[in-house]
């Protein structure tokens, strides 16, 4: 693979495991077990029968899971422990046969992108998950599933304009990530004093 695809699938894969971190793993395992895409020689336990049976099973969990109001935010916040450390592996992986300078700044940009994209879909979700219907959160989570859809078919088909909307992407993390974290912040405060109301009236 030249230098630009090994980045875009760096970045992509990094990117899509903020949302979608066992679906990424089991479509990228199983498109290169078939052939359909080449995975470089670091991601290649990917294709392995065991890592896809586990991660197949985990994502349609995960599945699941985000379409449950309340409890994807609680299925989103355990697994800040888990996305953003594989992140940072697979963008690794990628490239594993290059030098330890390559491999250390693939692991820190690849975690940086996984972070930045699970706290945005976790805190998005948090503030959704105030709202009494449903809708909105199954509409939110669809949202998230065409996207990630999307951004797997750029990273290998298109990996220059999967370069460029992930740069945009940055530029929007850094606008919108205060604004969430804010809204959380206004949301904790006002939890608190309903839990302090409730207390009191006890």
């Amino acid at each position: 693979m030249d230098p630009l695809s090994n980045v875009a699938l760096a970045g992509g894969l990094a990117w899509a495991s903020g949302f979608r971190l066992y679906a990424t793993v089991f479509v990228a395992g199983m498109l290169g077990r078939l052939g359909w895409v080449h995975l470089p020689p670091g991601l290649a336990m990917l294709t392995d029968t065991w890592v896809l049976a586990v991660s197949g099973v985990l994502a349609l969990g995960e599945f699941l899971a985000d379409k449950v109001p309340a409890f994807d935010s609680a299925w989103d916040a355990i697994h800040t422990f888990i996305r953003i450390p594989v992140g940072m592996l697979l963008a690794w992986g990628v490239f594993r046969d290059s030098g330890a300078g390559a491999q250390v700044a693939a692991a820190l940009l690849g975690g940086a992108l996984t972070a930045g994209t699970h706290l945005a879909k976790t805190g998005a979700r948090a503030l959704i998950n105030t709202s009494p219907e449903p809708l909105s959160n199954w509409t939110a989570s669809a949202g998230e599933d065409l996207t990630w859809v999307g951004g797997l078919y750029l990273m290998w088909h298109h990996p220059l304009a999967l370069l460029v909307l992930l740069a945009l992407f940055v530029l929007l993390l850094c606008w919108l990530l205060p604004r969430l974290l804010r809204g959380l912040r206004t949301l904790g405060q006002r939890l608190r004093r309903i839990g302090g109301f409730l207390s009191g009236a006890g």
